[in-house]
């Protein structure tokens, strides 16, 4: 296999999964909100269409080591007309003649609060993710590998799951939000339990991270100073 073939087979493999896990979460979105434990007291609370999301910003910031600025910023584009497709055969699926399926009308209710929240917060964050990741490249030549994959990630991870939880509720209204109790404080733990989970991922990431740049620059034949491959 030629060292192009490999580049070629590697992008497929990123930008499949990318794509790929944003077309799931959106998917499963909010349909069912999970308890993964406690920290300190602190119940960790996560929409079952969250669990993948760290992935995407893994292969955002492969891509961006590997690839470039550029392409990473096409990934993220492309990403964004899949949710576009996600809402229109949703769409379409709730519009055209058919068996009454609750359980279709339903997920597609919920589908559209979080695909419509996502959207926003998803272009927010990807490219949040994509310039910080190379601002903390030029800033330290190209060195501190940690600094920009967690540097970027956390931050990006935060407007992520702020805008999301906001959009939900405000401009979808599908959060399991209590009448009886105040709005603010919900929304604080929401944000505070998502953002709580995506830190500690993206801090589980760093030594996969690692791994697979050093094995993929070998492999890929990558220059060192992070040259492109594009031609």
């Amino acid at each position: 296999m030629t060292v192009q073939n490999r580049r070629d087979l590697c992008f497929l493999v990123l930008a499949g999964l990318f794509l790929g896990t944003m077309g799931m979460l959106n998917i499963l979105g909010l349909t069912r909100f999970l308890t993964l434990g406690s920290i300190a007291g602190f119940p960790v609370v996560v929409a079952v269409g969250a669990l993948p999301y760290p992935v995407t910003f893994l292969c955002t910031d492969l891509v961006s080591e590997l690839w470039g600025e550029r392409r990473a910023g096409q990934l993220v584009w492309v990403g964004l007309l899949l949710n576009g497709w996600v809402l229109l055969i949703l769409w379409l699926g709730g519009l055209l003649p058919g068996t009454d399926s609750p359980v279709f009308f339903e997920m597609q209710r919920l589908a559209f609060g979080a695909v419509g929240a996502s959207m926003a917060a998803y272009l927010a964050a990807q490219f949040t993710d994509v310039r910080l990741f190379h601002f903390w490249k030029r800033l330290t030549g190209g060195r501190a590998l940690w600094l920009r994959n967690n540097g970027s990630t956390l931050v990006s991870q935060l407007v992520d799951t702020t805008a999301v939880v906001l959009i939900s509720h405000y401009a979808a209204h599908v959060l399991p939000i209590e009448a009886a109790q105040p709005v603010l404080p919900q929304l604080g733990r929401f944000i505070a339990s998502g953002y709580l989970f995506k830190l500690l991922a993206a801090l589980a990431d760093t030594v996969p991270f690692y791994l697979l740049v050093g094995w993929l620059r070998r492999w890929l034949e990558v220059p060192g100073d992070g040259i492109e491959l594009d031609p």
